[in-house]
């Protein structure tokens, strides 16, 4: 299914209660039945990720799932698309992806991920020594509790979950009943530590701390007969003792032992102290802040490195950690620059910086020898008793750490660094992303104003995406709104929209994105700078590594090297593999920007257009390849005059061992790139480029796509005056409009085309319209014209070796045949169209003429062979996932079985056919499944029923002109008014 759908606003998932779902605008949404409720609850776990049909059958049956199981599955999902769509919720929320569904979680709340990052936040904070904020933590986190987890829902899986969260809820009520007590509240806690400890007898930490709460606040008594009882019960219920410590608190409070009252802290003197300032309203980083708190402790790693790209808050955090953990390192904290020293030797650094330390740490300038190795000796033998924390910021290479780590010791080393480098595995690593949309809109809402940002909610959003979550960037923009008072969010936005622009605005006060990338810019070779840049050119979303190679003209190997180069530089983000198993990378926006800005200073205008001509070549020599992969040859397609660039045969072989794979992984490249080469005035590129990689756009149905490409190619070839281009997106445009049934659309644009390659004396495009043509003319009635369409364009298919569409056009004139009521001329034709696309391979095209052939047989009524030749269909659409196609096949066996008298299992299969129907924007395929369904629900002596699905196919059939359909549909209707009012029995049950 496709993953661009319009994302749904605001849903807030509740499940540390029973559960409930509310949507933005406070409207709950109705969750009926057992089935529906689990199912959702699997979704909601998951969590954006996808959940197979086999885990929702396993969740809602166990081991004894029904025959019908996976349909019910089926079912259940549309009923909550449906509580969805009825509750008001717009976009789609719960998406069909193989091999089972998954949540859109954009937008959305789920407070159990709340709770989870709460206590992971009051952990962090407790760690540094905060305990108040802590508390306050861990109190907001206990608060999103409204009752037992999941109560009601049932399922091993989902109860299983269910187990878990209340575990973690009581351990959140062990870590703040222990903050408060180390805070003094003990008095505060007693009642409701009192009926939390009671509720869950074997969690004995719980009761350890009410005990130490209740002798804290004078109530000695209490906390000795409650142990008395609490250990009675844990006893007779495990047969198990308690634990040593509780045993023993117990007899510390029976002997009033003072080391019960709380203990006095006292903070330790930090020198030297050489941090710069702690960062103004630090904002966000709690599990990276975590992460640090690993190198505290006796034994803890002796270095820490954050990596990141340029902006992101590596010096910020650094700094930030630092001052936090201060009174962890009592001998002092060291802080140096390495930017200073760019360009320079590693020697010439270690010796810098090892003298400037030493200095710092009380060694008389006249006993710091000169010699490099001495040097290193005196440093490690002067941090050999002490516990200081050294930290350096923007080091380039390892060398220039290595010197500065102490030998023995307690100290501790903290990096930052643009690069990814290597260190040794005992090293604490931050890998410092992007911040998360939360995090951004509070940080600009601290710097800005609060009131300020809550006038301006949708510009703040906005401003943060344009930011792209880059902490340097953030800050700047709010800086700016804090020193233009007299501008809105939204006019500071407006400005940033410039993408031309966005560097420029993006500075204020000494601080500049522009200048921060460019630090990173400059430590890269030629060669993979020129690589960056070129890059950034390119419109595309994400990209492998042999785009880099057609760029440079360079084997995908050393391509990849110099973008791998890219990704330590943290100038590009790597992704993950594709379906196709290959690698892909993407620029941060601003990344981009800063490219494709050094690209248009550094790179002559003809470089770069030749650059990305080479790209959109690659692409179509690619996408032409794919295509004849999936047709068996290169039919139902003409081409433009664009060379094609030469690659290699083993990568194309890797790329399209399953071509439509490789469409899938590239299709928002493919997309972007036709778009782009059409402003490139590349359109006789952009006209190929769009027709090869059609096969994708009406296997997957991406019907935006498809007509978004040849609208604007139409028009690109349109205004250059290029007629045969002009004909064949006129033809793919029309196509378009052909398959979502809009043939009043349809007709003129296939005249147009059909006119235009007349013109031309395009014989070959000239006959894939005509074909088309025909098809428009059959759905809505004209079969003679249909006909004589298809009989010509098939000897031109003949004479140009267009074997597909010329089984595709046998085809289309046995479904005239069987309309005729001519099943066995229609049998015949369906043979041959079959003899001719099984010899191309189990294609697309066979499983058009198997369907077809599978129609005339059922007429004929041989429905053993038409179920044989169904079940061929059905194993070629959905090897190549082709959606729509299986749509076509399950409802094809649905017929079937309706004609040979097998109603209840049409019933399951026609129901699947319209679940899909329904989703893949086929009206006539609709029309179509509801005729089916009412014919079926007809011999059930489902009246009513029958009449409501004949009612949707009449109707639908009218809206899209098929003349055909509607007579059919108001036929069935007429009968079964007839056969109702005159109170026969129906056939069946």
């Amino acid at each position: 299914m496709p993953e661009d759908r319009s994302i749904p606003r605001a849903i807030k998932y509740s499940v540390l209660r029973p559960l409930l779902v509310i949507t933005g605008s406070g409207r709950i949404i109705g969750v009926h039945g057992p089935r529906q409720r689990t199912i959702l609850t699997m979704l909601i776990l998951a969590w954006g990720r996808v959940v197979s049909v086999d885990s929702l059958v396993d969740a809602v049956w166990g081991d004894e799932p029904p025959a019908t199981a996976r349909t019910q599955v089926a079912i259940c999902i549309g009923a909550l698309r449906k509580s969805f769509k009825q509750a008001g919720v717009e976009g789609d929320v719960i998406l069909t992806t193989h091999p089972g569904y998954r949540l859109e979680t954009t937008g959305s709340d789920l407070d159990a991920l709340q709770f989870t990052s709460l206590v992971a936040e009051a952990a962090a904070h407790v760690k540094q020594g905060r305990h108040e904020q802590g508390r306050v933590l861990y109190r907001q986190a206990l608060d999103l509790w409204k009752g037992p987890a999941l109560a009601g829902v049932t399922g091993r899986p989902v109860e299983d979950e269910a187990t878990r969260l209340d575990e973690r809820r009581y351990a959140a009520y062990e870590a703040w009943s222990e903050v408060e007590l180390a805070l003094g509240h003990h008095q505060d806690i007693i009642s409701e530590l009192t009926s939390i400890a009671n509720s869950s007898p074997l969690h004995e930490q719980l009761r350890y701390n009410l005990m130490l709460a209740q002798y804290r606040a004078g109530l000695r008594a209490e906390a000795t007969e409650g142990f008395r009882m609490w250990r009675r019960n844990f006893v007779d219920e495990l047969g198990l003792e308690p634990s040593v410590a509780i045993k023993e608190l117990h007899a510390s409070i029976l002997q009033d032992d003072p080391g019960l009252t709380l203990p006095v802290q006292v903070k330790p003197m930090v020198v030297p102290a050489q941090l710069p300032p702690d960062v103004d309203l630090f904002q966000g980083r709690a599990a990276e802040l975590g992460e640090l708190d690993r190198l505290l402790g006796e034994k803890a790693p002796g270095m820490g490195l954050i990596t990141g790209v340029a902006g992101v808050g590596k010096t910020g955090l650094i700094v930030h950690w630092a001052h936090k953990v201060a009174g962890e390192f009592p001998d002092g904290q060291l802080y140096a620059d390495l930017s200073q020293y760019d360009g320079k030797q590693p020697e010439f650094v270690a010796g810098a910086l090892l003298g400037r330390f030493l200095r710092a740490l009380g060694v008389p300038g006249d006993q710091i020898p000169s010699d490099p190795a001495e040097l290193a000796s005196l440093y490690r033998s002067v941090l050999a008793d002490r516990k200081s924390l050294i930290v350096l910021d923007n080091v380039r290479t390892m060398s220039q750490i290595t010197a500065l780590l102490p030998g023995t010791g307690r100290s501790c080393v903290l990096a930052a660094s643009r690069e990814q480098l290597a260190a040794d595995s005992g090293t604490v690593r931050v890998d410092l992303g992007l911040m998360t949309a939360h995090e951004s809109q509070t940080l600009i809402t601290k710097i800005a104003g609060e009131g300020r940002a809550t006038s301006e909610k949708a510009a703040v959003n906005e401003l943060c995406r344009l930011c792209d979550g880059l902490p340097l960037a953030l800050r700047i923009a709010a800086a700016r709104l804090v020193a233009k008072q007299h501008w809105s969010v939204q006019h500071l936005v407006d400005r940033l929209r410039d993408e031309h622009r966005r560097l420029d605005e993006l500075s204020t006060g000494g601080l500049e994105v522009r200048a921060s990338f460019a630090l990173s810019y400059r430590g890269l070779t030629e060669q993979t700078a020129r690589m960056y840049r070129l890059l950034g050119l390119l419109d595309v979303p994400d990209f492998p590594a042999w785009v880099g190679g057609a760029l440079l003209d360079v084997s995908p190997a050393e391509a990849e090297d110099m973008i791998e180069r890219l990704v330590d530089a943290h100038l590009l983000t790597p992704i993950g593999s594709d379906a196709t198993g290959t690698m892909r990378y993407r620029f941060h926006d601003l990344l981009r920007l800063y490219a494709r800005e050094r690209a248009e200073s550094d790179e002559a205008e003809d470089k770069r257009r030749a650059a990305l001509h080479r790209v959109f070549r690659t692409y179509l020599t690619l996408a032409e390849q794919g295509h004849i992969r999936e047709y068996g040859g290169d039919f139902a397609i003409i081409h433009g005059s664009t060379p094609r660039r030469h690659l290699d045969a083993p990568l194309v072989g890797r790329l399209l061992g399953s071509p439509l794979d490789w469409f899938e992984a590239e299709r928002p490249s493919l997309v972007a790139s036709i778009l782009q080469a059409c402003t490139l005035r590349m359109e006789e590129l952009a006209w190929d480029l769009a027709m090869s990689s059609v096969v994708l756009f009406e296997t997957r149905n991406y019907y935006d796509d498809w007509r978004a490409v040849s609208e604007k190619a139409l028009e690109a070839n349109r205004n250059a005056g290029n007629i045969r281009g002009e004909a064949a997106m006129c033809y793919e445009l029309a196509s378009v409009e052909m398959f979502q049934q809009r043939f009043d659309s349809a007709t003129p644009l296939f005249t147009r085309a059909f006119q235009l390659f007349d013109s031309v004396r395009e014989v070959h495009g000239r006959a894939l319209t005509l074909r088309n043509m025909a098809i428009t003319d059959r759905v809505q009635g004209g079969l003679r014209s249909a006909m004589s369409r298809l009989d010509e364009a098939r000897n031109t298919f003949r004479v140009v070796g267009d074997a597909s569409a010329e089984a595709h056009t046998l085809n289309q004139m046995s479904q005239i045949e069987l309309e005729w009521g001519n099943p066995d001329a229609a049998v015949r034709l369906s043979l041959e169209a079959v003899r001719i696309a099984t010899a191309l391979g189990e294609t697309r095209g066979a499983a058009q003429a198997l369907n077809r052939l599978a129609a005339a047989y059922v007429k004929q009524g041989r429905f053993d062979a038409a179920k044989q030749s169904y079940d061929g269909v059905l194993r070629i659409v959905r090897s190549k996932g082709d959606t729509r196609g299986e749509a076509y096949a399950l409802m094809g066996i649905g017929e079937t079985l309706v004609a040979s008298g097998q109603y209840d299992e049409a019933e399951s299969i026609l129901a699947d056919a319209l679940e899909i129907a329904e989703r893949v924007d086929d009206l006539f395929l609709l029309a179509k499944v509801h005729l089916a369904l009412g014919t079926c629900s007809q011999q059930l002596n489902q009246l009513t029923r029958a009449s409501q699905h004949l009612l949707i196919a009449r109707n639908t059939f009218h809206e899209i002109g098929s003349v055909w359909g509607e007579l059919q549909a108001s036929a069935d209707i007429s009968r079964l008014s007839a056969e109702a009012c005159g109170g026969r029995t129906l056939p069946g049950r």
